[in-house]
């Protein structure tokens, strides 16, 4: 890998991140959150892509095809994960 791909890969997941943040809104923590959650979901799915040789999207060794699916997974399930409610965990009657 090199380090003009390394750059644009995580200069790609850090936008759709913030696209995600603009899309859903919320503060600064938010956009952290989903930041965080572009870049492993988009490495992870790079790396898943590599593992396979998916060819779909392929910029040079970045497999862009999977890592963007991989991506999109991550921010949409990490952020229905983070509208769960704990509850205050007491058992009134």
């Amino acid at each position: 890998m090199t380090t003009p791909n390394l750059l644009f890969g995580t200069l790609t997941a850090s936008l759709f991140g913030a696209f995600f943040h603009l899309w859903r809104g919320g503060g600064p923590g938010r956009l952290f959150l989903y930041l965080v959650l572009s870049w492993l979901g988009f490495w992870g799915g790079h790396a898943l892509g590599s593992v396979f040789d998916v060819n779909f999207l392929n910029i040079g060794p970045l497999y862009l095809g999977s890592a963007i699916i991989g991506n999109i997974l991550f921010l949409f399930i990490g952020h229905w994960l983070s509208r769960i409610d704990v509850g205050s965990g007491s058992n009134e009657r």
